[in-house]
């Protein structure tokens, strides 16, 4: 599985997801891209996009995309600790096109 961790959550998540082929949309050159076009860049080349924008969904027409959308509803450290197995179960069952939230 292919995950792109956006900007807005701590580079920390990635050490936790070491089991999966991880990436961070800063890793990636594509820092400070707005929501849009980010999606269409990722959009194929990734399983899994992972986020704290809490407006993704609202903003975006999410219904012609292939990538799966992980919105964690914070991205305070200590938090995300609390979560861990929270976000790996998640990945592990999320499908495709789907959009999943995850509340600490």
């Amino acid at each position: 599985m292919k995950i792109i961790i956006d900007e807005n959550l701590p580079k920390y998540l990635k050490n936790v997801l070491s089991q999966f082929e991880v990436t961070t949309v800063q890793e990636q050159g594509w820092a400070g891209i707005n929501n849009g076009e980010l999606i269409k860049k990722i959009n194929g080349l990734f399983d899994v996009f992972i986020t704290a924008d809490k407006n993704l969904r609202y903003q975006q027409n999410l219904k012609i995309r292939k990538i799966a959308i992980l919105e964690i509803s914070t991205n305070r450290l200590p938090l995300i600790k609390e979560m861990e197995t929270k976000i790996i179960e998640a990945l592990q069952q999320i499908e495709p096109q789907q959009y999943k939230e995850l509340r600490p």
